[in-house]
């Protein structure tokens, strides 16, 4: 016999590879998605880059590289996030509906009157501040974890990342822009008068928010600031912001992290809050935001145990897990 060591790829990986194969069958039958060939390209260029780090990282097994294939990976979300218009822009939104069931069950947009009501600088800025610390609540987490624990780190950043794949999808498949697009789109008067139309693939030519809300400070100008760059009429329901920090939170319970989670607490709080103050959602998505951050995490610890059964008690980032041999078995010839 001799021994073969094998290319080997992380779970992470794998869901990722999973998520580019189904949405890019959605791209194939969904009708009129107009940069086809750019959106199948992007994927195998993808594919290929995952590749050639695995690759890479079974012929040096340097921690670092895994670690890069992790960060290559998280860094691809500020991708896949915007291509979710890119795919959908064809489609019918859906916004009418949300905006309608909210004014059938609360009698007012809360989206609408939240800032209105309370537009002291003070507020504008705590809550703008919440809403920026979204992802650096990401990154820091994965980093503390990384340098704490990393076995769970991996179970961390897997089930994220597939929570983030199943939002993805539901925006897809659900086109919405949330208020902050919509009611720009159908007008103020309109709002007010709880009238919310349909306006078919209206964001397809006019996928750019105008003007945000009118504040000023630090924090607000900030949050224009991206959102000028790089918002899309996409992702309003449900509220990844709210699903992903609620799932963040979850996990840091979950691991004993009181101190880290209480200290993190008020700014969760204020970004929930956030979310609906700066009218990127309807309260309706805040919700399904809580109720899908649960079933995410269940959704995400029971894929993470099949996908790492084969390897269970070997971590993906360290050397051993890349010189973990297959034995070949040979036929002796005389």
């Amino acid at each position: 016999m001799h021994l073969k060591h094998n290319l080997r790829f992380f779970a992470v990986e794998k869901i990722t590879v999973i998520y580019i194969l189904i949405t890019a069958l959605i791209i194939i039958l969904l009708p009129n998605v107009t940069n086809i060939n750019q959106l199948i390209l992007n994927r195998l260029m993808i594919v290929a880059i995952i590749f050639i780090l695995a690759y890479l990282n079974s012929k040096l097994n340097w921690w670092i590289i895994s670690l890069i294939r992790y960060a290559f990976l998280g860094g691809l979300l500020a991708y896949w996030y915007p291509e979710t218009f890119d795919i959908n822009r064809m489609m019918f939104n859906r916004d009418y509906i949300l905006a309608g069931l909210e004014q059938s069950i609360l009698g007012m947009q809360p989206a609408f009157l939240f800032h209105q009501n309370y537009s002291q600088q003070w507020v504008s800025e705590l809550l703008y501040m919440g809403y920026l610390a979204y992802y650096p609540l990401i990154i820091g987490t994965s980093l503390y974890f990384f340098f704490k624990d990393r076995k769970y780190f991996e179970y961390f950043f897997f089930t994220v990342l597939v929570s983030f794949f199943a939002y993805y999808l539901i925006f897809i498949l659900f086109p919405t822009a949330g208020p902050q697009f919509y009611f720009q789109a159908i007008g103020g008067e309109n709002v007010q008068a709880g009238i919310f139309p349909q306006i078919g693939n209206y964001f397809n030519l006019h996928p750019m928010l105008s003007s945000p809300n009118d504040c000023s400070g630090l924090f607000c100008e900030m949050v224009k600031g991206t959102q000028q760059v790089g918002e899309r009429p996409t992702a309003a329901f449900p509220s990844s912001h709210v699903g992903i920090s609620s799932l963040i939170m979850i996990l840091i319970f979950k691991n004993q992290r009181y101190i880290y989670f209480a200290l993190l607490l008020p700014i969760y709080i204020a970004l929930v809050l956030a979310t609906v103050y700066i009218q990127a959602h309807y309260v309706i998505d805040v919700l399904i935001g809580f109720v899908t951050s649960v079933l995410f995490y269940f959704l995400g610890s029971y894929v993470y145990s099949h996908f790492t059964r084969r390897y269970y008690g070997v971590l993906e980032l360290t050397a051993k897990f890349h010189t973990q041999p297959t034995i070949i078995k040979t036929s002796n010839r005389y």
